[in-house]
């Protein structure tokens, strides 16, 4: 069956939502992105968090001096019809773009059209969450916030992490987790980063050049309400890395991914520890939008219901 795309104001078969070798955006990284999961069950989709992400966006075209084509109520509106046009029923991600459009040479920000699409894609487990994964420190530093700004989902920034993750995987890892530049951790090539240390959490604050993850916080929040375990946000230096009880990423691919060893040194006892576990556990029933308290976070579409209504 054929898949949609929204592209520059319509939807049109995927196949049609092209652009040029000339794109301002594809020669120069002038784009910025959010990535939504829609999590699929028996007869629905929960869409986690979608106005959250959209909110993110518009501060993100904020810093590169672009706008939107719409308010994000009305963003929201488009993704969930686009889904409801598409074939799919399984998890999917939602990937809306903001884009310099322009076919034109010249590294600027000005005097450059704004273009945006959002497309949908199958997307399962992005890390092995349930086994628990392994990291490495890279030698590659996490861009500072005053040379590409860190907490805008910047396509062009996304290099810096793709030197990390290969690095790590070249490395015989499965993630990357990136220092700041005096040497403090920061994240992981697309998650954020927590530890478990004496029963409360720790994860780096938004001074440490940090994308201020939508789960990062959905965690905090989980963390505290459902356990009464509190976070503390606050510098890590590397080393606490290898003497915390627990270790875990967290990310709308990643979701809540428990670490289990860190530069070949085991976290904990090695395994998946009671707390990663919990919230791991916690996290997924909300976003599949199981534990009617956390509704407010999900929007909920039955595509069977929208084929009978065009019907």
């Amino acid at each position: 069956m054929e898949s949609y795309a929204y592209f520059e104001g319509h939807f049109v078969p995927h196949a049609q939502a092209k652009v040029g070798i000339m794109t301002h955006a594809l020669n120069y990284g002038t784009a910025c992105f959010e990535g939504i999961r829609a999590y699929w069950s028996q007869d629905h989709f929960s869409i986690f968090r979608i106005k959250d992400h959209y909110l993110r966006l518009s501060n993100s075209v904020r810093i590169l001096k672009m706008s939107l084509p719409h308010d994000v109520d009305e963003l929201c509106r488009l993704t969930v019809e686009l889904l409801a046009m598409n074939p799919y029923r399984e998890d999917v991600y939602i990937r809306p773009m903001a884009y310099k459009c322009s076919e034109v040479l010249g590294v600027r920000l000005h005097n450059v059209n704004d273009g945006f699409f959002i497309f949908i894609t199958p997307f399962g487990a992005y890390l092995d969450t349930e086994k628990g994964i392994a990291c490495c420190t890279s030698s590659w530093k996490r861009i500072d916030d005053d040379m590409i700004p860190a907490r805008a989902k910047i396509t062009g920034a996304y290099i810096n992490s793709a030197l990390a993750k290969t690095e790590a995987v070249d490395n015989g890892f499965d993630e990357a987790i990136l220092l700041t530049r005096d040497g403090h951790v920061s994240e992981g090539s697309g998650e954020n980063f927590f530890l478990v240390i004496d029963g409360h959490l720790v994860t780096p604050p938004v001074y440490d050049n940090i994308l201020v993850g939508i789960t990062r916080q959905s965690i905090i929040e989980i963390a505290s309400r459902e356990l009464g375990i509190e976070t503390e946000e606050r510098t890590i230096d590397r080393t606490e890395l290898y003497i915390a009880d627990e270790c875990f990423l967290t990310g709308t691919a990643g979701e809540v991914a428990p670490v289990l060893s860190i530069d070949h040194r085991p976290v904990g006892s090695g395994a998946i520890g009671p707390v990663s576990a919990k919230l791991q556990k916690l996290y997924m029933q909300i976003a599949r939008g199981e534990r009617d308290a956390y509704n407010h976070w999900c929007t909920f579409l039955k595509p069977s219901l929208v084929e009978i209504a065009r019907k």
